[in-house]
Formats: structure tokens, sequence, C-alpha cells
């Protein structure tokens, strides 16, 4: 069903236009990307001044890619130069929902009339546009949806699956579709079109929202084969939680899709607070806190939880962060996802800077991912751990030391050859039978044989 190899670490290319993308390919190349996810090309709401991020989140029409990040000639241009490079395209799709247009008009036919003349005065452009379907005709309409009721109670699965996610109690919130033949006949067709373009992934936005019966219908086996397909299930920890219980698991028993791994997230930040212990991190997936090695998207963070303030104390120092990144591309296991911004969220590093705008070409996370890379399918054996210090290492070519205390640590590894340390550079020799280590406050060590790199 996938042919994406698991060493392809994806860089979340969060609400760039597709033009800078292309612009991009080369330095995301030679960053060790495999692949790059772009935010939903669809047709959304767009000003000559600019809309903010979850504009894109709101589909007006399945049927053209015209938004604020670009159109579908951009599209076909940016997959086309990343392909030249070697470089994958994923895509952000979302079927739970279409735009809030209530303040504007009360109907629920998508794309609104205004939108169909729009087409109408300028054919040549939106035929330029066109994926699938005819676009003088709506692609959806009242029947398509269920009753209007905002979400109050988000433990409830009915609730969650068949109500309208809101901004509260005025806000009319999201048109949420129906799972009816028309939905999922047009769904298909928007999916089948993307794979005809080349896209190689699909992320599915707010799967807690659809029930495992629609996601079926839609991802059915023609659709998964030869693509990476992974959804956005939130919660808020591992097995043990009632939200893993609600929405990941019955998810993870019947679809073979893979999913965003949010209980070893929930680990991981644990784990690497002052108070937490990293021995948390020796074998998650054994106590239900990660998921399975083969359907695990891992991330140190996503795009909800720097851009909404009901996830952003979740948001970790810079420091902590690089830990996480050096855990999550330092083990076995799990397609790593590399979160960048322009500055969307607004957070700001020490000297001003934005915090993710070009943190995913820094020559360290560069580093990160060339460990990644070069360990792929070696097996992973922890050396040592304890609340401060984790050491593990892969195979008999790599290891990876955490160190999350206030204090250098230094060990003793039974190793005959030279380590060089990817991250700072810094080579230490063995004696033929042991290399010591000295790894600072807050930082990590991804160490390879040194002569592997000369």
């Amino acid at each position: 069903m996938n042919s994406v190899q698991p060493t392809d670490v994806i860089l979340h290319a969060f609400d760039w236009p597709y033009g800078l993308v292309t612009q991009r390919a080369d330095l995301i190349r030679q960053s060790g990307y495999k692949a790059v996810l772009v935010s939903p090309p669809m047709k959304s709401y767009q000003t000559k001044s600019g809309t903010p991020w979850w504009q894109r989140y709101q589909p007006q029409d399945y049927r053209l890619i015209d938004n604020q990040l670009g159109n579908t000639e951009d599209f076909i241009l940016m997959i086309n130069t990343l392909s030249s490079f070697g470089i994958l395209v994923y895509i952000d799709v979302v079927f739970n929902h279409m735009a809030n247009e209530s303040k504007q008009r009360l109907d629920l036919q998508y794309p609104s009339s205004q939108d169909i003349k729009a087409y109408r005065k300028k054919p040549r452009y939106y035929q330029k546009q066109r994926l699938f379907g005819d676009l003088s005709e709506p692609l959806f309409e009242e029947d398509d949806f269920v009753e209007a009721f905002g979400i109050l109670d988000w433990k409830d699965k009915w609730q969650v699956q068949n109500g309208r996610i809101t901004g509260g109690p005025h806000d009319q919130g999201l048109p949420t579709l129906r799972d009816n033949p028309h939905v999922v006949e047009q769904q298909r067709n928007y999916l089948l079109a993307m794979k005809q373009l080349g896209v190689k992934g699909f992320r599915i936005d707010a799967a807690k929202h659809m029930t495992i019966e629609h996601l079926k219908k839609v991802w059915s086996e023609d659709i998964t084969h030869d693509v990476h397909i992974f959804g956005e299930i939130i919660t808020d920890g591992g097995a043990t939680h009632e939200e893993y219980r609600l929405f990941l698991q019955p998810y993870l028993e019947e679809t073979s899709l893979g999913a965003y791994d949010f209980p070893l997230f929930q680990t991981i930040y644990t784990a690497l607070q002052k108070q937490g212990s990293l021995t948390a991190l020796i074998d998650p997936y054994c106590f239900g806190e990660a998921l399975s090695k083969e359907r695990a998207i891992t991330f140190a963070i996503t795009h909800d939880i720097p851009n909404n303030d009901v996830f952003s104390d979740l948001v970790m120092s810079p420091q902590r962060e690089a830990l996480a990144y050096s855990y999550i591309l330092g083990r076995d296991g799990g397609v790593p996802l590399i979160y960048a911004d322009l500055n969307t969220s607004g957070f700001l590093l020490e000297d001003d800077t934005p915090r993710w705008e070009h943190a995913w070409c820094d020559p360290k996370m560069a580093a990160r991912i060339a460990f990644h890379n070069q360990m792929h399918g070696l097996p992973m054996v922890h050396l040592e751990a304890n609340d401060d210090l984790l050491v593990f290492s892969r195979g008999e070519r790599g290891v990876v030391i955490i160190n999350k205390s206030a204090r250098p640590q230094s060990i003793d590894l039974n190793w005959p050859q030279a380590l060089l340390d990817l991250l700072s550079g810094q080579q230490f020799e063995s004696d033929g039978e042991k290399v010591t280590i000295e790894t600072p406050a807050m930082s990590s060590r991804m160490l390879c044989l040194a002569k592997a790199q000369s």
C-alpha cells in the first residue's frame, strides 16, 4: 500500500506559498528532506492583502486550486520542480467541512453563487485551474451537510463526528459534510486528480471528526495504493487516556492508515520537563505511550500547537525542542515531520527572529536528518538511562546521547572506533575498547563512525 520509505523525513512547509517551496527545492534537498507537506491545495478565500492561515482550512471548492498560496499552475510547477530533485509532495486534505460563510449568506451551496459567477466571468483562467468536474454547477448543496449544531462535549464521539467545529456560542461554525454517495464521490475525484498530478502523500485534517465508515469509503484501496496517508487525531496521551480510546484506537484498529503520534509527543514532552524522566523514552510503545513504528508520524511540534491558544502551553523551549528532535531523528521508527512556518505563530527567539522560519534548514537540523538517513534499519539498543540521561546505539554505526540536566554528563562507551558528533563536528577517539564522551548540559550528541564520514 505504501511505496514511501520510512526514512523519508517530511518538511512541513506550513502555509508557505507554493512558489516559495519551488524556489527552495534545492535547499530542501540539501537539508536531507525526502518529502514536503504543503497546506491544502483547494479553493479558499483570499484577498490582495492576505488572509490568516486558518482560511486555508475552510475550503470553498475542491475542483480547482486557487487560494492565498497559489493556484493549480503554481502547484503543478512546484510538484515538477520538487520531483526533479527527488522530493515527494504531500498535501493537507480538508474533507470534514467547508468554509464558514454564514456572515455573507444563509444557504449551503459550495462554491457560492457569487463564486460560480466569477468562474463564468473568467472562463479561461478558471479552466486552467480546474482539476475535475463541471465548474458551472455547484460542488455541494444543502443535502450534502448534516444538521447544524456546535460541538459542546468533546468527549462525546457522536457530537465530535456530527457537530460543527465552532469558535464559541456566537459562531455558526464550519458546515459539516454528510457521508453520502455524492460527497464521497467528489472527495475521491479530488484524491484521484491529486494522484494524477503526482502527489505521493495525504494528511487527513481533522480525521477524528470523520466517522471510520466515511474514511473507509473515501480512502479505499485504489486511493491508498502507492501513497502514504496519515490522519490528524489529536489526543491528550496514550492508550490509558479517554481520547485515545474514543478516537485513535478505533482508527488504528479499523484502518491501515498512519497517524500523528500524539501519544509519543506527550511522552517526550513530559520526559523532557524538569520533573520528568528520560527513562520513559526507553520503549514507550511497550507501555501504550507511542504508536507502532510502521504507522507513526513523529514530531516535536505540529502547526496546531503554536497557532491555537488551547495548545500553546505544549510549545517546548528551543533547547527542549532540540533534544526532542535528536530523539525523534535518532530513534528507530516512525516518519519524522519537521515543522516550519513563515512566522505565522508569532513565536520569537531571544534575538527576536521568528522561531520556526529557518530552523528547518539550520545546520544542526540537517545533521540530525543526516544521522536519521544513515541509520535507517539499524537496531536500536539502549545503553544507559536515568532521569536526566538517555544513551542508545544504532547497530554498530551510531550512538545518540541526550542530556537534559543542568550540568555536563560524561559516559564511557564500549566502542572500538572513533566517533564523530554530527551536531558539533567534535571527534572522540577510542583506545580500541572504549570511548569517553562528555555531553554539555541541556544538549545532545548524534555520533557516527568517524571513518564513515571521511
